[in-house]
């Protein structure tokens, strides 16, 4: 009797220790800090672009972590260098995730990269969220359940754009108005000329050329001579990054620019390069999710903290690098959980504010629906020339994976 009862006493301290550690280890768990990589370029033809993100997103995790984090829980923010390169960034990403064990991935800039680190995603049950790539593929015929895009694609910028084109067109007298298109070699050159293209084809502009260049490109002039062949009345390219000033300057240098209007992807002439391109790019357009002259509290708070804290403007990327750590923190709280599954159902339709407004994404392809503008650098800055709203620049749904 005495012998069962020490048993029993023994079972059920071990079961309460047991118990103990448990509730001990959840609490830990509960309090322990949440990890978000962010895979982005840091050196490289892109760094420029990546220091946006990076500011984005350090900004708004400080002020989130001041306002006591995500469910009491503080963010620590990764970083690795992407360096815009597949082959480095997919390498990158498996060592966020299986060694640093991040809970969530943002960041990525090169779209062929968003489309490998998304089946890394996968593969690894977590979730990604880009900032910057353009390619309709990631939310479109390669689209992924793990993979969410919080900034406008190719085809919401094209929506915008070919408007602003459509109206040109009908002012100048030139209906089938002549376009070469530009591209660099990669997935995003592609699919943003090829999305502009149809687009523009499709309001009786007329194509007249159109040559891809290799990404880091150092000399464009051989594309030249096809270029004043052609006689363009508007050329169209999504170089980006230090490409963009060497074109630019480049073109400038040949008299390419003499009445020829230059338009393009959005990422092609940005706050960290238009200082060195800014008189040979001065009236480019380009279709936006963001820009500096929206009068909302929202965005004029954004603005003035992110001067204070960098020294600079904020660029597009800057803005959605910021806003999606809000897309992430609205999430988890929706869901009150960072398991996987919950998390993503809980994306699935969700609005956030951001400095662009309330955006949301939707639950179809992982797409944020979201209000675009034409833009036009002029004298070194971009004013806002027309808006298109985010229900008429969305486009279909042609995900069809889940």
């Amino acid at each position: 009797m005495v012998r069962a009862s020490v048993i029993r006493n023994t079972v059920l301290a071990a079961v309460l220790a047991g118990f103990a550690s448990f509730s001990g280890l959840a609490a830990a768990q509960d309090t322990a800090p949440l990890k978000i990589g962010v895979l982005t370029p840091l050196s490289g033809t892109f760094a420029p672009i990546g220091q946006q993100v990076k500011w984005g997103v350090e900004l708004a995790t400080n002020e989130i972590n001041a306002a006591g984090g995500i469910m009491g829980r503080k963010i620590q923010l990764v970083f690795e260098d992407g360096e815009a390169n597949p082959a480095v960034g997919t390498q990158k990403a498996e060592k966020l995730f299986q060694s640093s064990k991040v809970d969530f991935l943002t960041g990525t800039v090169n779209s062929g990269l968003t489309l490998a680190v998304g089946q890394i995603a996968e593969r690894n049950n977590r979730l990604m969220a880009t900032t910057v790539s353009f390619s309709d593929a990631i939310t479109g015929k390669e689209c992924s359940p793990n993979v969410f895009r919080v900034n406008a694609r190719a085809g919401q910028q094209t929506a915008a754009l070919v408007q602003w084109l459509a109206k040109w067109m009908t002012a100048h007298g030139k209906p089938n108005a002549k376009v070469f298109y530009l591209g660099p070699d990669y997935e995003m050159g592609r699919s943003t000329v090829a999305t502009f293209r149809a687009a523009a084809e499709a309001k009786g502009a007329k194509t007249v050329g159109e040559v891809f260049a290799p990404l880091g490109n150092k000399d464009y002039s051989p594309f030249f001579g096809q270029i004043r062949a052609a006689h363009p009345d508007i050329m169209y390219t999504s170089v980006a990054g230090n490409d963009t000033v060497r074109l630019f300057t480049q073109m400038n240098e040949f008299g390419l620019l003499k009445n020829l209007v230059t338009v393009g992807a959005s990422g092609t002439v940005t706050s960290q390069n238009m200082g060195a391109i800014v008189k040979a790019a001065n009236g480019f357009l380009t279709g936006v999710g963001y820009s500096t002259e929206i009068k909302t509290p929202e965005n004029e708070k954004f603005i003035a903290a992110f001067e204070k804290a960098y020294k600079t403007l904020p660029d597009l990327y800057g803005t959605d690098s910021y806003g999606v750590m809000y897309f992430y923190k609205a999430a988890v709280e929706k869901a009150q959980s960072t398991d996987t599954d919950k998390v993503r159902a809980a994306m699935d339709g969700l609005q956030w504010m951001t400095p662009q407004g309330m955006k949301t994404m939707r639950a179809g392809d992982h797409q944020a629906i979201q209000d675009m503008y034409v833009v036009r650098l002029d004298n070194g800055k971009f004013v806002v020339d027309s808006k298109v709203s985010g229900a008429d620049a969305i486009g279909p749904d042609t995900c069809t994976r889940f």
